[in-house]
C-alpha cells in the first residue's frame, strides 16, 4: 500500500539499443501470458490471458481464424430458423477428445447445463442467456434439464433462444459455449482440468502445469486438423511485470510477449519494428465505482466529480503514447450497428469540468478541509501504477486522498467481485462485436459488474433491446441505456485499447485483429 499525496516521477527503463538475436526453439512457440490462470476448467475462468490457454486447448462449435474472423469449429454446418430462435448444427463426424473419445452433441448439452448450474458459479454463465430458460436456470428458478439445448442424435445439436439474437453464433466461440468432457469431469470432478487427468478437444492438450511459472501444452494427434497444426508444443510463461516480459523476449527465452511497457514503445518502434505489432482493439479500460452502500462511491456526485477531474488525453498522450484514445464512452467505437452515447461534459473544457467537480465534492461534503479517503485497487503493472498515480493526482485538486492497493491479477479480480474496494482498476475486451458485450456489465446482479451498480431504468431498457429485432433500433435503444449509466457516472471511461504485442518476426500466422485472439493453431516458424 502507497498513500498518494502528490505526483511522483515515473521511472523508465533503460534499454541499450543493440537488438537481442531471438534464437528459436524448432517447434516450440512460447508466449508470456498475462498472469497465471485461475483454471483451465472453461467453466472457472473469465480472463483474457486465461482465453489464450483454453483456447488453444478446446474448440467450439463455432471458432475463430487467424484474423479473428468466425468459421466452423467442431459444427461442419448449421441451419438457422426463419424467426432466428432455432440453431441445428451438424458436428463434424471426426471430431475426438485428446483421448481418443469421440466428441459428441451431448457433450454440448452437458457442458452448457453445468455452467449454468448455480453451483458451478461460473462468472461468464450470463453470456448464454440467449438460450432458452438459461437465465432462469442459473437464478435457481428452473431446473438444467429445461435448458433449450437438445442433442437429436452423437452429431445433431439443436438449440433454441429465448429470442433472435444476432450475435450468438459469435458467442458461441467463446470459452463459455466451449464442451466438457462429460465421461472425464464425472469421474474426477472438479480436479478433471488438472495435468494428468485433463482432456481437451481444442488442437492442444495439457501436459504439464508448475504453477506461476509455466504450463506446458502439446499437439493434440486427435485434433480433427492435426495434420495442419505446426507447432509440436506451446509453453506459456505467466508474467504480469511488462518489463519482465519484455526483458525475457529480447533475450530470446519467449517469441510472443502478450502486451508491452507502453514506456519503451518508441523505443520498440524504433529498434525492433518488426516485433512490435499495435492495432485498434475492441477493449475499454476503465476505473470501476463501487456503487454499495458504505462506500463513499455511492453518492453519485462523488462518482460524477471523480469522473470529471480525470484528464484523459494527459494519460493517453503522456503517460501511455501507444496510440489509446480517450475514452468518453462505456462501449467503444466500432461497434456493429452502434453509435455510443458520450460522457455529458465531452464539451466542457478542463477548467470547466474542474470547477464543476469541486462544486460536486463540495454539495457531497468533502474537499481540502475534509479530504475524500479512497481506496484504489489496481492489477500489478506498472502502467497500471502509472494511471492510478496520474488519476490520483488529477484528484488532489478536490481533496481527494488515495490509497492505492495492488495485487496479482486473480488476486485483484477476486477482491473487486467482494466488493473489497472504493475505485477499482478494470479493463473489458468485447467477447463478440455488439454493444450488449459492454453495456451488460452494468445490468444489475451481473456477476462482472463489479461495482454493484443497480439502475432499473437502465435494466428495463436493456430488456427492450433484447427484445428488439431490427438491428438500428436495438443499438439505439441500448444507447439511450449507455446515455443514462454515463449520466449516472456509472463507471469511469478511461481510454479505450490498441492491442500491444511483441512478436518474434520469424513467425508466420499471427495477424492483427480487432478482438485480439491468437489461436496457437495457425502459428509457425519460418523453415
Amino acid at each position: 500500500m502507497s498513500k498518494l499525496r502528490f505526483p511522483l516521477s515515473l521511472p523508465v527503463l533503460t534499454l541499450t539499443a543493440s537488438l537481442t538475436a531471438l534464437p528459436l526453439q524448432a517447434d516450440t512457440l512460447r508466449i508470456a501470458i498475462m498472469g497465471e490462470p485461475a483454471s483451465l476448467d472453461p467453466h472457472k475462468i473469465s480472463g483474457t490471458w486465461e482465453n489464450d490457454v483454453v483456447g488453444d486447448l478446446f474448440e467450439g462449435l463455432i471458432t475463430e481464424a487467424a484474423d479473428g474472423e468466425r468459421i466452423p469449429g467442431v459444427a461442419e454446418s448449421w441451419e438457422i430458423s426463419e424467426d432466428g430462435t432455432v440453431y441445428t448444427f451438424q458436428l463434424r463426424q471426426d471430431a475426438r477428445w485428446s483421448d481418443g473419445e469421440p466428441v459428441t452433441a451431448e457433450d454440448f448439452v452437458f457442458a452448457f447445463r453445468r455452467i449454468l448450474t448455480p453451483a458451478t458459479a461460473a462468472d461468464y454463465a450470463y453470456l448464454l442467456y440467449p438460450v432458452q430458460n438459461a437465465e432462469a436456470i442459473y437464478t435457481g428458478e428452473a431446473e438444467p434439464e429445461t435448458l433449450g439445448i437438445e442433442a437429436l442424435d452423437d452429431h445433431t445439436l439443436q438449440i433454441t433462444l429465448e429470442r433472435s439474437t444476432p450475435y450468438f453464433l459469435d458467442q458461441l466461440s467463446h470459452y463459455t459455449a466451449y464442451p466438457v468432457p462429460r465421461h472425464v469431469v464425472e469421474e474426477h470432478g472438479d480436479r478433471w482440468s488438472r495435468p494428468g487427468s485433463m482432456v481437451s478437444n481444442g488442437p492442444f492438450k495439457l501436459q504439464r502445469w508448475q504453477s506461476q511459472t509455466r504450463i506446458e501444452a502439446i499437439r493434440n494427434e486427435h485434433f480433427h486438423d492435426a495434420d495442419n497444426v505446426a507447432l509440436d508444443q506451446v509453453v506459456y510463461f505467466p508474467i504480469e511485470e511488462r518489463n519482465t516480459a519484455l526483458n525475457r523476449f529480447r533475450a530470446g527465452e519467449i517469441d510472443v510477449a502478450r502486451e508491452f511497457p507502453t514506456q519503451q514503445y518508441r523505443w520498440l518502434r524504433d529498434n525492433l519494428p518488426d516485433a512490435t505489432h499495435t492495432a485498434p482493439f475492441l477493449g475499454i479500460y476503465y476505473y470501476v465505482l463501487n456503487s454499495r452502500e458504505g462506500h463513499p462511491t455511492a453518492d453519485p456526485r462523488v462518482r460524477k466529480a471523480l469522473s470529471l477531474a480525470v484528464r484523459r488525453e494527459v494519460i493517453t498522450e503522456q503517460i501511455l503514447g501507444t496510440g489509446e484514445e480517450p475514452a468518453y464512452s462505456f462501449v467503444p467505437p466500432g461497434v456493429s450497428h452502434y453509435e455510443p452515447a458520450m460522457v455529458p461534459f465531452v464539451d466542457m473544457s478542463q477548467e470547466e469540468r474542474l470547477e464543476r467537480a469541486r462544486e460536486l465534492m463540495s454539495e457531497a461534503g468533502y474537499g481540502p478541509d475534509n479530504p475524500l479517503q479512497l481506496r484504489l485497487r489496481y492489477n500489478t503493472s506498472e502502467d497500471h501504477r502509472q494511471v492510478a498515480i496520474a488519476i490520483g493526482a488529477m484528484w488532489e485538486p478536490l481533496g481527494v486522498e488515495v490509497d492505492l492497493f495492488n495485487s496479482e491479477i486473480a488476486v485483484h479480480y477476486a477482491d473487486l467481485r467482494q466488493g473489497d474496494f472504493d475505485v477499482g482498476r478494470a479493463g473489458w475486451i468485447g467477447d463478440y462485436n455488439d454493444a450488449q458485450n459492454f453495456l451488460s456489465l452494468l445490468e444489475s446482479g451481473v456477476a462482472n459488474n463489479y461495482g454493484a451498480y443497480s439502475n432499473e431504468e437502465f435494466d428495463a431498457l436493456m430488456h427492450e433491446a433484447a427484445e428488439t429485432q431490427d438491428l438500428d433500433r436495438r443499438g439505439e435503444i441500448m444507447a439511450e441505456a449507455e446515455r443514462l449509466a454515463l449520466e449516472d457516472s456509472a463507471t469511469l471511461p478511461i481510454f479505450y485499447y490498441v492491442s500491444r504485442n511483441l512478436v518474434n518476426p520469424a513467425l508466420q500466422g499471427w495477424e492483427n485483429n480487432i478482438e485480439d485472439i491468437h489461436r496457437s493453431r495457425w502459428v509457425s516458424f519460418e523453415e
